[in-house]
């Protein structure tokens, strides 16, 4: 699984002008499936979307993890993530999972991540949103996960 983080001040999701998601301070991330991945990548991915260190400690690194700063975390999916663009003018999305395969490993995802921090929220999975947000530093990365 792919998961682009923002490190944000502020980040909201809405579908047809209403607000589905919304977070103060944390962690926006934008979450792609892939077609080999399977839960134990979003639990892996969970675990690193959670507890990586990208806020900073009082010295100004970036060592401290959104776990420790209380902070929000919004999953919003985003299939484009796992697009081949190594080659000509257009994406491909041959890496992508299937719509079905994607849906269910997103909801696992979130489900777990529910089930496991209490400030999680998300943007609608096949729906055309509108994300915006307020990015802190900036501060963005690229995590992959696979099944250990």
């Amino acid at each position: 699984m792919i998961g682009l983080i923002q490190r944000v001040a502020s980040a909201e999701v809405r579908v047809e002008g209403a607000l589905v998601g919304a977070i103060s301070r944390g962690v926006l991330a934008f979450i792609a499936v892939r077609r080999e991945d399977t839960p134990a990548a979003a639990e892996r991915l969970l675990e690193r979307l959670l507890d990586y260190r990208i806020f900073p400690d009082a010295g100004g690194r970036m060592n401290v993890s959104l776990r420790e700063v209380r902070g929000g975390l919004l999953l919003v999916p985003q299939f484009t993530l796992a697009a081949d663009t190594s080659k000509g003018t257009r994406a491909g999305f041959s890496s992508a999972a299937d719509p079905e395969q994607a849906r269910r490993l997103f909801d696992y995802l979130l489900e777990r991540a529910r089930s496991s921090y209490p400030h999680v929220s998300a943007g609608v999975f096949g729906a055309h949103m509108q994300v915006s947000l307020i990015n802190d530093g900036p501060v963005t990365f690229w995590l992959e996960a696979v099944a250990r």
